[in-house]
């Protein structure tokens, strides 16, 4: 795959195992684990599996063979380039099992907490520039008052966190959305981290959309292609979207009591990237109290984390966190929550002239032939009855409800007084007591 490695300063591969910052009995355990778990046997297998260089794998398995937990096999595999093969001894199984009662991570090397640590310092969100035209560029399918990029340009380029409030269905979401395509670049995500001996996953596939990895080819004489750690993913920046389901327990670390293993938070798999906290004061939680958790990450920007021991530890926290709300922010926030958050902005409805832009909009991307009769029936019938009250989302809404009667009644898309009524009757719901 030919890629454009970004302007991201790339971890160098490890060239012995002492460059790795991990302890040898971490290492040799993990080896042991991942040979055990996933039967290999030859070198290049292991090494892509640990993400270690042909190099450092070879100089690991070394240092098991000295210590009789593993051995050579004698045989070469044909399909692996004539490889010779290894496997565990008695000594070895007893190990691996004894390790994997400790905890079950097996696979990848770990990259030390403070190793990470630099890493985020050189590819922080808050080191992206923001144009005018890339925000532009990705905010092109949303119709946006140029006020309102006047203020989230600045926002975004000081990768501190903002709040967007204003009445529902306006695109604070699609807006969101729009911020993490415009930011654009990639990063390298670690696999999982080390910190006092515990492993803590960190890559998701789920969160992390992988550009493009780098492993040795066996083939090579020096074998050496590696062109980053291989412990790191290279990934778009990531993007972590939560509504009502948060709950301030996913901000911790997820212990997993029977693989004995760890998941990093959420906020620390947005590290570098975007985390959407979106429709606040609909979680279970008051607002408050979500925002009082992200205090001091985002005035210090670290965060505390605690293990099963109750042992704290600080990792960094490089996001910008964007929090969207349809309540006014003086309803659901003290005044000191409010300081904390750098950027404020009032996302609105459109005015009639924007949203019959939108409207026109819509309806050429769908093929909805606009009616000028049908217009001014809804403008000057259907939307005093709501105070005039325009949304973002109701062009959308109100032409795919047309299109589906259209469809239903196997007559040519087309806008008519009758089919507004009938798509506008769908907008609302009717105030009216049920009996029961």
């Amino acid at each position: 795959m030919n890629m454009q490695v970004p302007n991201v300063i790339a971890p160098t591969p490890p060239r012995s195992m002492g460059d790795t910052g991990l302890s040898m009995v971490m290492m040799r355990d993990i080896l042991l684990k991942t040979m055990f778990r996933m039967n290999l046997e030859t070198v290049s297998e292991i090494s892509r599996t640990i993400a270690m260089p042909i190099p450092v794998t070879q100089e690991l398995i070394d240092l098991a063979r000295g210590q009789k937990l593993l051995e050579a096999t004698g045989t070469l595999h044909a399909n692996s380039g004539g490889e010779m093969g290894y496997q565990l001894a008695d000594a070895g199984k007893a190990r691996a099992l004894d390790a994997l009662s400790q905890s079950e991570y097996y696979g990848a090397m770990p990259v030390p907490l403070d190793v990470y640590r630099e890493q985020v310092k050189k590819q922080s969100i808050r080191n992206v520039r923001m144009t005018r035209q890339q925000l532009t560029g990705a905010m092109g399918h949303l119709i946006l008052p140029d006020e309102l990029l006047d203020h989230l340009g600045p926002a975004v380029g000081a990768g501190r966190s903002i709040l967007m409030y204003g009445p529902p269905g306006n695109g604070k979401s699609s807006i969101s959305n729009g911020i993490r395509d415009a930011i654009g670049d990639k990063i390298f995500v670690p696999r999982a981290i080390e910190y006092a001996g515990q492993v803590i996953t960190v890559y998701d596939p789920i969160v992390h959309s992988a550009a493009e990895q780098s492993e040795d080819d066996p083939s090579m004489l020096r074998r050496s292609s590696n062109r980053f750690d291989n412990r790191y993913v290279l990934c778009e920046r990531p993007t972590v979207i939560t509504g009502g389901e948060l709950s301030l327990d996913m901000l911790d670390l997820t212990y997993n009591p029977t693989a004995r293993t760890y998941t990093a938070s959420l906020q620390m798999k947005a590290t570098g990237g975007v985390f959407i906290i979106d429709d606040l004061g609909r979680q279970a939680e008051p607002p408050q109290k979500i925002v009082n958790r992200w205090i001091v990450p985002l005035e210090e920007n670290r965060d505390i984390l605690a293990l099963q021991s109750g042992e704290k530890f600080e990792v960094p926290f490089d996001t910008l966190v964007i929090f969207s709300t349809n309540f006014h922010p003086n309803e659901i926030f003290d005044k000191a929550a409010l300081r904390r958050i750098f950027f404020k902005i009032k996302i609105d409805g459109p005015n009639q002239e924007m949203f019959l832009k939108i409207f026109a909009m819509v309806a050429k991307k769908k093929k909805m032939p606009l009616n000028e009769k049908a217009l001014l029936h809804l403008l000057k019938t259907k939307y005093p009855t709501i105070n005039n009250i325009y949304a973002n989302y109701q062009p959308v809404f109100l032409i795919d409800q047309m299109i589906s009667i259209c469809e239903f009644e196997g007559i040519p898309y087309q806008m008519t007084p009758e089919l507004i009524d009938r798509a506008w009757a769908n907008m609302f719901v009717r105030d009216e007591k049920i009996v029961h």
